[in-house]
């Protein structure tokens, strides 16, 4: 029986490390993280391996219940992965497990909080942008990558693998700014 922590945050510069902390002191034999949003179980290969080696009695933990996902079906559907391999998920904050029948209910009204409160959040940027662009003072979202320095190392004949390791973001974000300088360019 092993307890497998499970850390994730959806950006590049945010930190990981509370998490990682707070899983070692619940004393997680095995800690996987990865930085990648939580909307969808798309790109999660840390998550998807942890699922994959999970044995009977291995325990799932995460510090929060929106680190497994934002969608009350995904998570449902990742708990009831967890149990048919025989395995249970524990969140810390607030502490619920699924060894009791109380802790599948109380996991999935978090869950459907988690959405509902995803879904505030996605309205109140729309409303703010809306606002700005009436008032004439959007100007997008900040860039997180220096383009030039994709393309300076695209340059020098790196793959678009080794220049996200490089500039420390997923392979997707490179694929997206050199398929939009080329359609720019």
């Amino acid at each position: 029986m092993s307890r497998i922590g499970y850390a994730r945050v959806s950006t590049v510069d945010q930190d990981l490390e509370t998490q990682i902390a707070k899983l070692k002191a619940e004393a997680c034999g095995i800690i996987r993280s990865e930085k990648v949003s939580g909307a969808s179980r798309d790109g999660r290969a840390e998550l998807a391996t942890i699922i994959d080696f999970l044995r009977p009695g291995d325990e799932l933990v995460v510090t929060r219940l929106d680190r497994l996902g934002r969608d009350t079906r995904d998570v449902l559907n990742l708990i009831h992965e967890c149990e048919q391999k025989g395995a249970f998920v524990t969140v810390l904050d607030p502490h619920v497990s699924t060894r009791g029948e109380m802790g599948h209910i109380v996991l999935t009204v978090l869950g459907m909080v988690a959405q509902m409160e995803r879904r505030f959040i996605k309205e109140r940027q729309r409303d703010g942008i809306e606002q700005a662009k009436a008032e004439g003072t959007y100007k997008g979202g900040k860039q997180r990558l220096d383009r030039s320095k994709v393309m300076a190392l695209r340059d020098e004949g790196k793959t678009p693998t080794q220049i996200a390791k490089l500039v420390g973001c997923s392979r997707m974000q490179i694929y997206r700014i050199l398929n939009a300088h080329r359609m720019a360019g």
